[in-house]
């Protein structure tokens, strides 16, 4: 693990049925916080820990992300034409020149653990990082990922990021069983997929971002479906803790869960009281709410 992290896979094969009927047409990851989709803020991040190839797990419906991603030369002509240089400059910079996009196709909804597997061939038996766009962590430094590729690479492990959930929502998550190592990072020694309130380990829950050996795929093509009826990546990860060694990371920023309206409600007010523009009438506009 102390190889520098290059690659990062995003599963965005999703439906996002919580956001129906918008997504019937519009790809969850593309729902706009501001000005910007769910997806640049992701990548954003990736980039920022060093990845010069972004792996999307996709379906075969779904075309915005690339589209995003791609050259748009009608607009850009337009653009440019009518002089509006900074706009022009905002739309040719979603992704930096060193960066490339590999679009991975996800045959059936599997599960976590299968979209990740689907990326295999690109990736090799490298380290990589995965982002679970839904999850938009912010941080005034150092991206979550990059913290984690730092620490992977130091402690030459996985790492997978944790924060604390009410015990009342571990059946919505990954849950950990950890001892600590540092302030912030743990030794993992159980993992399990979304328990019982009454059969959690604990109430420290695996939030969307890791940092993976390649020999994950092969755990990954022995895994058998578990919760839902589907490949879930925290088993192989769980099967990973038998062969080396997997820190729990507590990371430095702010998670907004994107997956549901309240969420990206959350993070839209964030961002907007971080924006000079709309800070004031941000505020404004909630104190006449209340």
């Amino acid at each position: 693990m102390s190889q520098r992290l290059r690659k990062v896979v995003f599963p965005v094969a999703g439906l996002g049925t919580r956001f129906l009927p918008a997504t019937k047409v519009v790809a969850k990851e593309m729902l706009p916080v501001l000005d910007r989709p769910l997806i640049q803020y992701a990548v954003d991040e990736a980039v920022d820990a060093g990845a010069d190839t972004l792996i999307f797990v996709t379906n075969r419906y779904k075309h915005a992300i690339a589209d995003y991603f791609d050259k748009a030369y009608e607009l850009e002509t337009k653009l440019e034409q009518a002089g509006k240089k900074e706009l022009l400059a905002m739309v040719q910079n979603v992704l930096p020149k060193h960066v490339r996009c590999v679009f991975v196709t996800q045959p059936e909804a599997l599960g976590l653990g299968h979209a990740v597997l689907c990326a295999k061939p690109v990736v090799g038996n490298e380290p990589f990082g995965v982002i679970l766009p839904d999850d938009l962590i912010w941080n005034q430094g150092p991206g979550a990922l990059r913290q984690m590729a730092e620490l992977a690479a130091f402690e030459n492990s996985g790492v997978i990021a944790v924060e604390e959930v009410p015990r009342e929502q571990t059946n919505k998550y990954g849950i950990v069983d950890a001892t600590p190592v540092s302030e912030r990072a743990a030794l993992i020694k159980l993992m399990v997929e979304k328990p019982k309130p009454e059969e959690a380990p604990s109430n420290l829950a695996v939030v969307g971002r890791y940092v993976l050996p390649g020999r994950i795929f092969s755990l990954l093509e022995s895994t058998k479906p578990g919760a839902g009826g589907e490949i879930q990546l925290t088993d192989a990860i769980d099967a990973l803790l038998k062969q080396e060694r997997v820190l729990a990371y507590r990371f430095q920023g702010e998670r907004f869960d994107c997956g549901n309206k309240l969420g990206l409600v959350k993070a839209t007010l964030h961002f907007a009281l971080q924006d000079e523009s709309l800070a004031a009438a941000t505020r404004q506009f909630m104190a006449a709410s209340q």
